[in-house]
C-alpha cells in the first residue's frame, strides 16, 4: 500500500509558499549572524547628535529609509572584526556611505571611520570620480564602473573588515579590496583631504555609521552582521 506523505496533500500551486515558510527561518537563523534592522524599529541604531532615532529617518516594513539630508546614524554597538550584508538603494541623484569604526573623537564620522560610498553614479556628482563613486573606498580606492544599479533599483553590498584587511562586495562582485595602515594605504590618505585628521581609519573597533547628511533619498533592508574572531 502506498503510505501518503504529507506534501502529498498539498496543491502543487501552494508547495512553494510552503517550501519558502521552511526555507526562511532557516536563513534567518544562520549561525553567528544578527540583524540590525527589525520590521518596524532601528533599535541597533541611534543618531550621531541624538540618543534616539532621529527625524527624518523612517522605519516601515523591514525598511529604513529617508527623502533628504538628515542626521547621520551609528549602531549602538561598536565592532572589531566583522562581515556586514545589506540592500540599498537610491533616490535619483542621491549620496550617502557606509562607515566602520568609527568614533566620537571629531566632530562628524567620517573624519575617523573609513567609507564604503552608497551612490547613484549616473546622477551624483561624485559618480563622475571613481574615487567617489558606488562601493569605492571613499576617496582612496575606487570601484569599477557598470556593477551598481540604477536608481531606485536595489543593491546588495557585502563589507568585510578583519584586522586590516577589508573587502568591498556589490553585487555579487569584490569591487575593491586593500589593507589598512599599510604603506600604500597611508600614503593615499596622506595625499586626500582625511590627511586633516590623525587619526583617520586607525581606531581597531568602533562604530558601524550610515551617512544622511548628505542629499537624495535612500533605502536600507536586510541589514545584518556576525563578528568576526
Amino acid at each position: 500500500m502506498h503510505k501518503i506523505h504529507w506534501y502529498e496533500t498539498i496543491p502543487a500551486s501552494l508547495c512553494w509558499v510552503v517550501l519558502m515558510a521552511v526555507a526562511i527561518p532557516a536563513q534567518a537563523a544562520s549561525p553567528g549572524w544578527h540583524p540590525l534592522l527589525e520590521d518596524h524599529s532601528a533599535s541597533a541604531w541611534r543618531g550621531w547628535k541624538t540618543a534616539d532615532l532621529p527625524a527624518g529617518w523612517h522605519v516601515a516594513g523591514g525598511v529604513l529609509s529617508k527623502d533628504g539630508p538628515v542626521d547621520d546614524l551609528v549602531t549602538n554597538q561598536s565592532f572589531g572584526n566583522f562581515e556586514l550584508e545589506l540592500e540599498w538603494k537610491m533616490g535619483k541623484g542621491g549620496n550617502s556611505g557606509l562607515f566602520y569604526r568609527g568614533t566620537r573623537e571629531y566632530d562628524h564620522i567620517y573624519w575617523s571611520g573609513p567609507e564604503y560610498q552608497l551612490l547613484d553614479d549616473t546622477n551624483a556628482p561624485d559618480g563622475s570620480n571613481r574615487l567617489g563613486s558606488a562601493a569605492s573606498a571613499y576617496a582612496l580606492y575606487g570601484a569599477p564602473a557598470g556593477i551598481v544599479r540604477p536608481f531606485d533599483q536595489w543593491n546588495r553590498t557585502r563589507l568585510i573588515v578583519n584586522g586590516g584587511h577589508v573587502e568591498h562586495w556589490l553585487n555579487g562582485r569584490k569591487v575593491v579590496e586593500y589593507e589598512l595602515w599599510s604603506a600604500d594605504w597611508k600614503a593615499k590618505v596622506a595625499s586626500s583631504k582625511f590627511a586633516a585628521y590623525a587619526n583617520y581609519g586607525l581606531a581597531t573597533t568602533g562604530l558601524i555609521g550610515l551617512q544622511g547628511d548628505h542629499p537624495g533619498a535612500l533605502s536600507i533592508r536586510r541589514i545584518r552582521v556576525r563578528e568576526l574572531p
